[in-house]
């Protein structure tokens, strides 16, 4: 095993550790995370847009990105429409004050990089809630084992067999280009075969925690696909850029948008299926009870 192997491998670990935790707990530690996740990732965001010569505020996408963090860690998702509008008129007045050129561009790339690198991610800690009760000491919060922590789970290993399916069948039988363009190393095959095991997946989690198998099998199919998107869309960015990795920040992988592409657009597309259609509170409750059974 090489150098870079081994490198990757424990850079990979520690942030498994440290996001399990997060996630497992929920609450504070969750909005923490995701936070760290947010200021790291606008960052790279803004400096991937100035080699194009974009100078999107970090500022203003920072200002946006937390105060949406704090209305979903309150639960508020009633204030969204507030904080958009607030946080476009701020790009807008933000290049007005600055007059830097190009105008459109930056204030278009300012409002993307709010959307892209900050309120589609922090989705994630709306989902973790989902069906929980929350408890609080003060403003600090907890979240309970709930629906959302299995929603968490049933992401997590959708996006990962998506991503080493179309890995492992792109490699192996891989022939026609998927978009030659904006990615010439993934091709139709590997998507296909990423899409089949991501969906199977799916349907055995949904049945060990307690899903409709026409649930799962809506959800693999549906976090599957914009998982591939997701990937897609930050290959775009960076290759009309003209940089390879988003940073070089997480050694043997690049940089944390490289990490979560695959995430960026599933995870609000998670959030919205299972509150809707499936999340009732009682999600996992017979897997609990089994494994309570057996020790």
């Amino acid at each position: 095993m090489t150098n870079m192997s081994i490198t990757r491998l424990i850079t990979g670990f520690i942030m498994g550790i440290v996001f399990f935790a997060a996630i497992l707990l929920g609450g504070l530690p969750l909005l923490l995370a995701m936070i760290a996740f947010v200021v790291f990732g606008s960052n790279e965001y803004v400096k991937i847009l100035k080699n194009k010569g974009f100078t999107p505020s970090l500022k203003i996408i920072l200002l946006a990105d937390f105060t949406y963090a704090i209305t979903a860690y309150f639960n508020r998702i009633d204030l969204i429409p507030l904080i958009i509008a607030i946080s476009c008129v701020s790009a807008f007045m933000w290049v007005l004050f600055r007059g830097r050129q190009p105008y459109i561009a930056n204030v278009a790339t300012t409002i993307l990089g709010f959307v892209y690198g900050g309120w589609l991610p922090l989705y994630f800690i709306n989902l973790r809630d989902l069906g929980t009760t929350p408890y609080y000491y003060g403003f600090l919060k907890m979240s309970s084992i709930g629906d959302g922590l299995w929603f968490v789970v049933m992401l997590f290993f959708c996006v990962l067999f998506t991503d080493t399916g179309c890995y492992y069948f792109g490699t192996k039988f891989g022939k026609h280009k998927l978009a030659p363009v904006i990615s010439p190393n993934k091709t139709i095959e590997g998507a296909i075969g990423g899409g089949v095991v991501a969906v199977l997946s799916s349907l055995v989690i949904g049945y060990l925690i307690g899903i409709e198998w026409y649930h799962s099998l809506i959800f693999g199919i549906l976090i599957t696909f914009f998982a591939q998107i997701g990937d897609l869309c930050e290959s775009l960015i960076k290759r009309d850029a003209g940089v390879k990795d988003s940073s070089d920040m997480l050694p043997g992988h690049g940089g944390i948008l490289d990490r979560s592409d695959s995430y960026i657009l599933s995870i609000p597309v998670a959030y919205y299926y299972m509150s809707v259609f499936v999340s009732d509170g009682t999600i996992g409750t017979h897997l609990v009870n089994f494994l309570k059974g057996l020790f």
